[in-house]
C-alpha cells in the first residue's frame, strides 16, 4: 500500500523519449498519457488518495501550432476514456486550471468526467489542465478583492484559509510528495501555494518509462524521511 496521502507529479520527458528513440515527439505525447492511465489506476488499487499530475500548463501554448494541436487533440480521446474508466475503477476527477482558450468541446468534457466521477470516494484525480500556479494565485486575489469590495470580507478576515478557499485546489490536502520526471530540477509554475512543505524527487526517467514500481519506491523513501514542516 502506498503510505503518502497525496502525490504530485510533474510529467515531463515526452519529447525526449521519443527523441530518444527515434519518433516523431506526438508519439511520446502519447505513450505518455497511457503512462499516465496505467499508474493512475494502479495508484489508486495501492490506497492512494489524492494524485495531481501536471498535464498542460498556459505556457505550453507556446510551443509550436502543430505540437498544441496534436496534444488538444490527444487530450480530447484520453478525457474521453476517462469518463468511461475512471468511473469504472471508483476514482473521482477533478480539473484545476483556467478555461481560457479551451474549446467549447474540452470545457464540456471537463464537465462530464468531473460530474459522472463526482460520488466515488476512491482515489481523487487532479487534472492540472490549463494551469498555472501565479495564474491561480492572481485569480484568488482577484476573487478575494471582489468580496472585499462587495462588503462580503473585510480585510481584517483575510487569512491563509481565506486564500486556500478561492484556489483552485480549495478542500484538497497540500502534496506531500512532488516527483518530477526526466531530470528537470524546477517547480515550473506547478503548485507554489501547495508545495510549501512538500518533500521533493527528482528522477532522471522520462515520464513514458515511468511506472508503479516506481512510485512505490518513492513512497518508500518518503515514508523514511523526517517531516518538520518548519519545528526543530
Amino acid at each position: 500500500m502506498i503510505e503518502a496521502n497525496h502525490i504530485a507529479i510533474i510529467l515531463d520527458g515526452n519529447r525526449r523519449w521519443a527523441k530518444k528513440k527515434g519518433m516523431a515527439p506526438q508519439l511520446g505525447h502519447k505513450q505518455g498519457a497511457q503512462t499516465l492511465e496505467n499508474v493512475a489506476k494502479q495508484a489508486a488499487e495501492k490506497g492512494l488518495k489524492y494524485l495531481t499530475v501536471y498535464i498542460f500548463s498556459t505556457e505550453n501554448w507556446n510551443r509550436s501550432k502543430e505540437e498544441v494541436d496534436y496534444l488538444m487533440r490527444l487530450f480530447k480521446i484520453y478525457f474521453a476514456k476517462l469518463i468511461k474508466n475512471s468511473a469504472k475503477h471508483n476514482i473521482r476527477v477533478k480539473f484545476l486550471g483556467t478555461q481560457e482558450r479551451l474549446t467549447e468541446e474540452l470545457k464540456r468534457l471537463e464537465l462530464e468526467s468531473e460530474n459522472k466521477t463526482k460520488d466515488k470516494d476512491g482515489m481523487q484525480l487532479n487534472l492540472c489542465f490549463n494551469y498555472g500556479g501565479r495564474k491561480e494565485i492572481t485569480e484568488a486575489a482577484k476573487k478575494i478583492a471582489d468580496k472585499v469590495k462587495k462588503g462580503e470580507l473585510s480585510l481584517e478576515q483575510i487569512d491563509e484559509k481565506i486564500v486556500e478557499d478561492n484556489l483552485y485546489s480549495k478542500d484538497i490536502p497540500d502534496p506531500d510528495i512532488l516527483i518530477r520526471t526526466s531530470g528537470e530540477q524546477r517547480l515550473s509554475n506547478f503548485l507554489p501555494w501547495q508545495l510549501t512543505y512538500t518533500e521533493f524527487f527528482f528522477i532522471q526517467k522520462d515520464w513514458p518509462d515511468f511506472n508503479i514500481e516506481d512510485l512505490e519506491r518513492i513512497d518508500e523513501e518518503f515514508s523514511k524521511r523526517n517531516r518538520r514542516f518548519g519545528a526543530g
